[in-house]
């Protein structure tokens, strides 16, 4: 079975989930579709009907409530899937009544899909198994640097390495939140584990992270990693303050604004304004009130004079007000612990060799 689990995972094949939208939700795999036996509240009544009446009787609830023309459209949608995804599995929760009824369903309309023994519960303890293992069999090597350096675009240049941020959907920082939201706890941990498959399946023996801290955004990272990493070797990568202001002002100006507007049309603009604000008083207590009214008034000027004027530019006034009287300062004072763990620092040219040259040598 776990050859089987290992193959699903490691060659993305296609999966079927025909649990409840709130399951689904809860916790799921990059490669599934949920389209449900049951929807939520007709799940919610056949469990009562199981609680009160027993098995038999949720039954019969369940081939009423999914019956008729319901029934057909769920068919037409599971043979529309099978029909794009020939290779698809199918699964519910633990591989019992639900997945077993759409596979005899479809079976009597002529089509097949194989079904996934224990289920989403099989799989999801397979790939925290396989999490575990893989964080402990595994190397990683840590790339840091302060704010702007442009640290993710670095590391998505390299084969051998997971981007922590992409996977929790957050830049990492007070205005790291992106327009769309984080995935549930429960999402990450199992795309990091998939990538650690994928990176095993490659024949990665050493993996490049992000130097991260605990959460990123409401993600938490598994704490078997993050103690981990911060025994592991840190290479520094090291740009201008001018560089950094503008690698900034592209993440969370110029980007943000644009998926903002995409995102909430007319009303993006305001929403743009309010993540802005909303992320600079989360610091507030930490820059000092003085500090935080100081960049606020900045702020504010800027926002009005792109709202005016068209003209973002003066964002890169508090851009680097913020660099300067608070990343920086608090990136020095992170990096202080951090020193006998630095094996190279740099330019990014110098570092994307540096790694394409270690990562080589050591490779399985």
């Amino acid at each position: 079975m776990s050859e089987l689990f290992y193959r699903i995972f490691t060659e993305n094949i296609p999966l079927l989930d025909v649990r409840a939208p709130v399951e689904f939700h809860e916790g799921a795999f990059p490669n599934a579709v949920n389209i449900p036996l049951l929807d939520d509240e007709q799940r919610h009544k056949v469990g009562t009907q199981y609680k009160r009446e027993g098995k038999e009787a949720a039954i019969k609830l369940g081939n009423r409530l999914v019956s008729g023309e319901v029934k057909e459209q769920r068919l037409q949608q599971w043979q529309d899937f099978i029909n794009k995804y020939p290779d698809a599995h199918l699964y519910c929760f633990r591989g019992g009544l639900r997945s077993r009824t759409t596979q005899q369903w479809l079976q009597e309309t002529g089509y097949e899909i194989p079904l996934v023994n224990g289920g989403y519960k099989a799989l999801r303890n397979y790939l925290i198994e396989q999490l575990k293992t893989l964080i402990d069999k595994k190397d990683f090597i840590v790339l840091g640097g302060q704010t702007g350096t442009g640290k993710t675009l670095l590391l998505n240049q390299l084969k051998a390495s997971i981007d922590l941020e992409g996977l929790a959907n957050h830049r990492g920082s007070s205005f790291g939140r992106m327009v769309d939201s984080q995935p549930s706890q429960i999402d990450f941990e199992n795309e990091l584990s998939i990538k650690l498959l994928e990176a095993n399946k490659n024949g990665f023996n050493t993996i490049v992270l992000e130097d991260e801290a605990f959460l990123i955004g409401r993600i938490a990272l598994p704490n078997q990693l993050h103690e981990k990493m911060k025994t592991m070797p840190l290479v520094l990568l090291e740009e201008s303050i001018e560089s950094r202001i503008e690698v900034i002002f592209n993440d969370y100006i110029i980007s943000n604004y644009r998926c903002f507007k995409k995102c909430y049309g007319e009303q993006g603009v305001e929403q743009f304004n309010e993540y802005l604000y909303g992320s600079l008083d989360r610091i507030k207590k930490r820059l000092g009130g003085l500090r935080h009214k100081k960049i606020k008034n900045i702020m504010q000027t800027a926002i009005t004079q792109q709202q005016q004027n068209n003209d973002s530019s003066i964002h890169r006034d508090w851009i680097k007000e913020l660099m300067i009287d608070y990343y920086d300062p608090m990136y020095r004072y992170q990096l202080d612990k951090k020193q006998q763990r630095i094996v190279y620092r740099g330019e990014r040219d110098d570092v994307l060799q540096w790694f394409e040259t270690y990562l080589i040598r050591n490779k399985q």
